[in-house]
Protein backbone atom coordinates (compact mmCIF):
# COMPACT_ATOMS: atom_id res chain seq x y z
CA UNK A 1 0.00 0.00 0.00
CA UNK A 2 2.69 2.50 0.96
CA UNK A 3 4.71 1.75 -2.17
CA UNK A 4 1.58 2.25 -4.27
CA UNK A 5 0.96 5.67 -2.72
CA UNK A 6 4.58 6.69 -3.17
CA UNK A 7 4.49 5.51 -6.79
CA UNK A 8 1.39 7.60 -7.54
CA UNK A 9 2.90 10.62 -5.74
CA UNK A 10 6.17 10.45 -7.64
CA UNK A 11 4.43 9.85 -10.98
CA UNK A 12 2.19 12.87 -10.39
CA UNK A 13 5.18 15.08 -9.59
CA UNK A 14 7.07 13.70 -12.57
CA UNK A 15 4.17 14.49 -14.90
CA UNK A 16 3.84 18.00 -13.47
CA UNK A 17 7.57 18.51 -13.96
CA UNK A 18 7.15 17.85 -17.69
CA UNK A 19 4.82 20.83 -17.89
CA UNK A 20 7.08 22.87 -15.62
CA UNK A 21 10.16 22.31 -17.75
CA UNK A 22 8.27 23.21 -20.93
CA UNK A 23 6.77 26.31 -19.33
CA UNK A 24 10.13 27.43 -17.90
CA UNK A 25 11.80 27.08 -21.29
CA UNK A 26 9.02 29.06 -22.97
CA UNK A 27 8.58 31.74 -20.30
CA UNK A 28 12.23 32.27 -19.42
CA UNK A 29 14.05 30.95 -22.48
CA UNK A 30 15.78 27.59 -22.84
CA UNK A 31 19.18 28.95 -21.83
CA UNK A 32 17.97 30.88 -18.76
CA UNK A 33 19.68 29.58 -15.60
CA UNK A 34 16.34 28.96 -13.87
CA UNK A 35 15.01 26.96 -16.82
CA UNK A 36 18.17 24.85 -16.72
CA UNK A 37 17.85 24.32 -12.94
CA UNK A 38 14.22 23.26 -13.28
CA UNK A 39 15.23 20.74 -15.97
CA UNK A 40 18.08 19.44 -13.75
CA UNK A 41 15.64 18.98 -10.88
CA UNK A 42 13.42 16.87 -13.14
CA UNK A 43 16.49 14.73 -13.88
CA UNK A 44 16.99 14.38 -10.11
CA UNK A 45 13.38 13.26 -9.74
CA UNK A 46 13.92 10.68 -12.48
CA UNK A 47 16.99 9.37 -10.56
CA UNK A 48 14.83 9.09 -7.44
CA UNK A 49 12.18 7.19 -9.37
CA UNK A 50 14.75 4.80 -10.86
CA UNK A 51 16.24 4.07 -7.42
CA UNK A 52 12.77 3.35 -6.05
CA UNK A 53 11.77 1.30 -9.13
CA UNK A 54 8.94 3.72 -9.97
CA UNK A 55 8.28 3.96 -13.71
CA UNK A 56 7.08 7.25 -15.20
CA UNK A 57 3.42 7.36 -16.19
CA UNK A 58 3.37 8.00 -19.93
CA UNK A 59 -0.35 8.79 -19.74
CA UNK A 60 0.04 11.39 -16.99
CA UNK A 61 3.01 13.03 -18.73
CA UNK A 62 1.05 13.16 -21.98
CA UNK A 63 -1.97 14.75 -20.31
CA UNK A 64 0.19 17.41 -18.65
CA UNK A 65 1.97 18.21 -21.93
CA UNK A 66 -1.37 18.65 -23.70
CA UNK A 67 -2.65 20.81 -20.82
CA UNK A 68 0.50 22.96 -20.97
CA UNK A 69 -0.04 23.56 -24.68
CA UNK A 70 -3.73 24.34 -24.22
CA UNK A 71 -2.75 26.75 -21.46
CA UNK A 72 -0.96 28.87 -24.04
CA UNK A 73 -4.34 29.79 -25.52
CA UNK A 74 -5.29 32.02 -22.58
CA UNK A 75 -7.55 34.98 -23.34
CA UNK A 76 -5.40 37.76 -21.92
CA UNK A 77 -6.85 40.78 -23.66
CA UNK A 78 -4.80 40.53 -26.84
CA UNK A 79 -5.30 38.46 -29.93
CA UNK A 80 -2.37 39.11 -32.27
CA UNK A 81 0.41 39.88 -29.82
CA UNK A 82 1.64 38.58 -26.50
CA UNK A 83 -0.03 40.14 -23.50
CA UNK A 84 2.02 41.27 -20.48
CA UNK A 85 -0.57 39.34 -18.47
CA UNK A 86 0.69 36.10 -20.07
CA UNK A 87 4.11 36.64 -18.50
CA UNK A 88 2.60 37.21 -15.06
CA UNK A 89 0.40 34.10 -15.27
CA UNK A 90 3.31 31.98 -16.51
CA UNK A 91 5.58 33.19 -13.71
CA UNK A 92 2.84 32.57 -11.13
CA UNK A 93 2.43 29.05 -12.47
CA UNK A 94 6.18 28.49 -12.19
CA UNK A 95 6.18 29.81 -8.60
CA UNK A 96 3.42 27.35 -7.69
CA UNK A 97 5.25 24.52 -9.48
CA UNK A 98 8.53 25.21 -7.70
CA UNK A 99 6.73 25.35 -4.34
CA UNK A 100 5.22 21.96 -5.18
CA UNK A 101 8.66 20.63 -6.03
CA UNK A 102 9.96 21.88 -2.67
CA UNK A 103 7.04 20.08 -1.01
CA UNK A 104 8.04 16.87 -2.84
CA UNK A 105 11.61 17.00 -1.61
CA UNK A 106 10.59 17.81 1.98
CA UNK A 107 7.99 14.98 1.94
CA UNK A 108 10.70 12.53 0.89
CA UNK A 109 12.91 13.84 3.69
CA UNK A 110 10.14 13.47 6.27
CA UNK A 111 9.38 9.92 5.07
CA UNK A 112 13.04 9.05 5.68
CA UNK A 113 13.55 7.73 2.19
CA UNK A 114 17.25 7.10 1.67
CA UNK A 115 18.65 7.69 -1.78
CA UNK A 116 22.10 7.36 -3.30
CA UNK A 117 23.59 10.40 -5.03
CA UNK A 118 20.49 12.53 -4.39
CA UNK A 119 20.99 15.46 -2.03
CA UNK A 120 17.49 16.19 -0.77
CA UNK A 121 18.73 19.04 1.44
CA UNK A 122 20.38 20.64 -1.58
CA UNK A 123 17.25 20.15 -3.69
CA UNK A 124 15.09 21.79 -1.00
CA UNK A 125 17.42 24.78 -0.79
CA UNK A 126 17.59 25.03 -4.58
CA UNK A 127 13.79 25.01 -4.82
CA UNK A 128 13.55 27.77 -2.22
CA UNK A 129 16.08 29.89 -4.10
CA UNK A 130 14.28 29.26 -7.40
CA UNK A 131 10.98 30.25 -5.79
CA UNK A 132 12.44 33.50 -4.49
CA UNK A 133 13.93 34.36 -7.88
CA UNK A 134 10.71 33.54 -9.71
CA UNK A 135 8.71 35.61 -7.22
CA UNK A 136 10.97 38.61 -7.88
CA UNK A 137 10.50 38.16 -11.64
CA UNK A 138 6.73 37.86 -11.13
CA UNK A 139 6.53 41.03 -9.07
CA UNK A 140 8.61 42.94 -11.62
CA UNK A 141 6.33 41.72 -14.41
CA UNK A 142 3.24 42.74 -12.41
CA UNK A 143 4.71 46.16 -11.71
CA UNK A 144 5.50 46.69 -15.37
CA UNK A 145 2.07 45.49 -16.51
CA UNK A 146 -0.16 47.12 -13.92
CA UNK A 147 1.63 50.30 -12.84
CA UNK A 148 0.00 53.49 -14.11
CA UNK A 149 1.94 55.13 -16.92
CA UNK A 150 2.10 58.45 -15.11
CA UNK A 151 1.16 59.34 -11.60
CA UNK A 152 -2.30 58.28 -10.46
CA UNK A 153 -3.74 54.92 -9.63
CA UNK A 154 -6.49 53.10 -11.44
CA UNK A 155 -9.87 53.20 -9.71
CA UNK A 156 -12.50 50.46 -9.81
CA UNK A 157 -13.91 51.70 -13.09
CA UNK A 158 -10.49 51.71 -14.71
CA UNK A 159 -10.31 55.49 -14.77
CA UNK A 160 -7.32 57.32 -13.34
CA UNK A 161 -7.56 58.32 -9.71
CA UNK A 162 -5.12 60.92 -8.46
CA UNK A 163 -4.43 60.76 -4.73
CA UNK A 164 -5.09 63.96 -2.76
CA UNK A 165 -2.03 66.15 -2.41
CA UNK A 166 -1.84 65.50 1.34
CA UNK A 167 -2.22 61.70 1.01
CA UNK A 168 1.48 61.09 1.58
CA UNK A 169 1.92 63.62 4.38
CA UNK A 170 2.74 62.09 7.79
Amino acid sequence: MKYRLLRIYLQDHHAASAGGVALARRALGPSHPLAKQIARDRDALERVMRQLAVPPSTMKVGIVRVAERVGRLKLNGRIFERSPLSRIIELETLVVGVRGKEALWTALQRAGISLEDVDLDGLVESARAQGAELEALRLNAAGAAFAPASGGNLGRSGSRVTPPSNALDP
